[in-house]
């Protein structure tokens, strides 16, 4: 203590950090809380702006030529055309290749992702690094007060954040069944440029009470209506199921009928009995990795995609029945 008191300057610089740090958290936390206002997708992480990406991409695959979806959606995101291109450079799937590189040529005016410059943004420069300054002791105050608003500031977002997340079983890292409720945004055609619901349904060998059923609503919470897929038959021993065939079902609360699709194996969908029959329950559909099914009710409209299947091996016919498969399903609003 003795040697703060023979050092003033040593007193007031304490007093300066115990006063900021007092002060910061009196305005910083509770009179003048940090709000965040005017966020872009290109201010999302990574995986949310390939989410986002790639459901504008869906959507566009949906309306050819409606440019207006596509500048709309990435009006506000300088550098959408170099994240389309890398998140096709990323992605395995050459349909969903196909459909990135449409909004890209949209984005860029003209351009496939082949033909832009490395970066993917024409013209772009790189920045370069600003020249280092010597340490002295404004410095560090001035890196004190920055890194007292930064703790503080992320301490504010975390606790709003969690105040405003609700639990859900069913989260997972890629919409494993949970819908994105993600704000709609009105098209020309009616159809939002954004899913109001994603889900993902998984189906193994050996799951024989396999019946995934989703409610889908609004970005406010109303109840539109629910979609889901089960086993529609199977072949051969029923422990397990040799499933065959899937069915694919929407239900709108605003339309009479539930609308559903069969989603059948090689095997069955070129057996022309076994299609007719199948038929009853919905339009024959041949399962494929990258397929996608259409459904449509009076104000939904539901993509079904074939994300994976495999099929099984044994004494059944070959492409008879699914090892697994891994369904999307994507909800857009019509109205």
């Amino acid at each position: 203590m003795d040697f703060i008191k023979n050092r003033p300057e040593l007193s007031v610089l304490i007093a300066f950090i115990v006063g900021l740090i007092i002060g910061q958290t009196l305005f910083g936390w509770y009179l003048f809380p940090v709000e965040w206002t005017g966020a872009g997708p290109g201010d999302l992480d990574q995986a949310q702006q390939d989410v986002y990406l790639q459901t504008i991409a869906d959507a566009y695959s949906l309306q050819p030529g409606n440019t207006t979806l596509v500048t709309r959606a990435l009006d506000s995101w300088p550098n959408a055309t170099a994240a389309i291109c890398d998140l096709r450079s990323r992605t395995a799937d050459p349909g969903a290749q196909e459909r990135l590189n449409a909004i890209a040529i949209v984005q860029s005016g003209g351009q496939a992702c082949d033909a832009l410059p490395a970066t993917g943004v024409e013209g772009e420069q790189p920045v370069a690094p600003p020249a280092e300054e010597g340490a002295n002791l404004g410095t560090i105050l001035a890196l004190l007060v920055v890194l007292a608003l930064v703790v503080a500031a992320i301490v504010v977002v975390l606790n709003r954040r969690r105040s405003m997340m609700v639990d859900d079983d069913n989260v997972d890292l890629y919409y494993d069944n949970m819908p994105e409720n993600a704000p709609t945004m009105a098209s020309e055609e009616g159809v939002s440029a954004i899913p109001i619901a994603r889900f993902q349904s998984d189906y193994a060998h050996g799951r024989d009470n396999y019946d995934d059923s989703f409610s889908i609503e609004n970005a406010g919470g109303e109840f539109l209506g629910e979609c889901g897929v089960g086993i529609a038959e199977s072949i051969g021993s029923n422990t397990p199921k040799n499933v065959t065939a899937f069915e694919v079902w929407l239900f709108d609360k605003n339309d009479i009928q539930t609308v559903t699709k069969v989603l059948m194996s090689s095997h069955v969908f070129r057996d022309d009995s076994a299609r007719e029959r199948l038929s009853a329950k919905g339009e024959p559909v041949l399962a494929s990795p990258g397929m996608e099914a259409v459904l449509e009710t009076e104000t939904l409209q539901l993509i079904a995609r074939v994300v994976d299947m495999t099929y099984g091996e044994g004494a059944l016919p070959e492409d008879s029945f699914f090892e697994r498969i891994t369904l999307e399903l994507a909800v857009w609003s019509k109205v």
